[in-house]
């Protein structure tokens, strides 16, 4: 499910558009590939672990970040065959350009009360530019708003951007914990 993985070396201009609506604390970078997420949040004070099945990516990241004078945790492991992210663990969870819908539960399970979620990957319109083309990979138009729509919005964008990449993203909190059930 990795077709159309983005291994470019900056961090996503979604993220660091974002950066500020995310809560301090531990993240976790589903499908890091190279790390750029991963570092970018580790630069800004983010305890960081990723995930993600390629032991290429997963060593350039490791290498990246030590380079950068951060670090970072991550672990190479098959996303779809059995991975399981910790309940109630991270203050943020990021995602980008990847969709395993079946994981959308274990995302909102493993973020803390106020913990913030930012997803972004392609939509359906994504087959007029180029890959990924199977629509199993591919959003429908409002699902990513769909998938969390128990979740507090924060920031949400759907539609082209750069002229050539059709994706959805969101920015969305998890319901902090109602007085004395703290």
């Amino acid at each position: 499910m990795l077709e159309g993985h983005d291994h470019t070396a900056q961090p996503a201009r979604f993220l660091i558009d974002n950066i500020d609506l995310l809560p301090l604390g531990r993240a976790l970078d589903i499908a890091m590939g190279e790390g750029q997420n991963a570092i970018f949040l580790a630069t800004h004070g983010f305890e960081v672990e990723g995930v993600d099945i390629s032991t290429d990516a997963v060593a350039s990241a490791l290498k990246a970040a030590q380079q950068a004078g951060i670090s970072i945790r991550a672990t190479i492991t098959d996303i779809e065959r059995g991975y399981v992210i910790p309940q109630n663990t991270y203050d943020v969870i990021v995602c980008f350009h990847y969709l395993q819908r079946s994981l959308i539960p274990q995302i909102k399970d493993g973020l803390k009360a106020g913990g913030v979620v930012v997803y972004e990957t392609f939509i359906i319109d994504q087959v007029q530019f180029g890959r990924p083309r199977n629509p199993a990979h591919l959003l429908k138009h409002n699902e990513l708003l769909d998938l969390f729509r128990d979740f507090r919005c924060l920031r949400y964008r759907e539609g082209i951007v750069e002229g050539r990449k059709a994706i959805a993203g969101i920015v969305a909190q998890k319901g902090a914990p109602s007085p004395g059930n703290t």
